[in-house]
């Protein structure tokens, strides 16, 4: 199978989750990480979603799923304990080109929850198409294992530092080159930082000798 493996933007987007059992639970959370506007249906729920759902965090529709429940939905997910139930949702969402995941169920997916690696605003996604969950499981927690905690600072400033580079140097080879230098170096806050000096070095390089051949020390 062919999958397109992107990160998406869910800030503000309405989605639709069909389920609110502990399954539910963990994908609701997800979402919600992400900033989606969070719609739950579902007779019954959780300990967990309803303590969320009374301060207004996700919207409970305390009642059996409705195909109109899909109307102005941006993504769903059918996660309720009746694969018939599931099955519905996903049909009715292809109609309405509604993107689908329904637990456990691959064939009723357009797309997979992956296991995720995070450290601030780095993520790594593995994902085996809905064919084994638990090497997903497995392999996330080896690279975890692998990968510093104090990833995200560092990244941070990194991202900081490669916006002033691209703010003072034009596109080319020069740049690119870089950004990638930059990327396998420490980076710190401070002014007397060695990779800022370097960024501004070339920069300067860069800026009095346009069209000069590249320049990598």
């Amino acid at each position: 199978m062919s999958l397109f493996p992107i990160f998406l933007k869910l800030e503000g987007r309405r989605c639709l989750v069909v389920g609110a059992g502990e399954i539910a639970e963990g994908k609701i959370q997800s979402l919600l990480a992400a900033d989606a506007h969070v719609t739950v249906v579902a007779p019954e729920a959780t300990l967990g979603l309803t303590a969320i759902a009374r301060p207004g965090r996700i919207e409970w529709n305390q009642r059996e799923f409705v195909p109109g429940d899909l109307d102005g939905v941006f993504l769903v997910v059918a996660a309720t304990n009746v694969p018939e139930v599931n099955a519905t949702v996903y049909r009715e969402a292809l109609q309405r080109n509604v993107i689908c995941n329904a637990v456990d169920d691959p064939p009723n997916c357009d797309f997979y929850f992956p296991s995720i690696v995070k450290r601030g605003d780095l993520q790594i996604a593995i994902s085996t198409a809905g064919e084994s969950p638990a090497l997903a499981q497995q392999l996330r927690k080896e690279i975890d294992e692998q990968l510093p905690d104090n990833l995200s600072p560092w990244l941070a400033a990194l991202g900081e530092l490669r916006r002033e580079v691209l703010a003072a140097m034009p596109a080319g080879d020069n740049r690119k080159l870089l950004l990638h230098d930059l990327a396998q170096r420490s980076v710190c806050e401070l002014n007397e930082c060695p990779s800022r000096q370097l960024a501004r070095n070339r920069s300067h390089v860069s800026q009095s000798r346009p069209g000069s051949p590249d320049i990598r020390g």
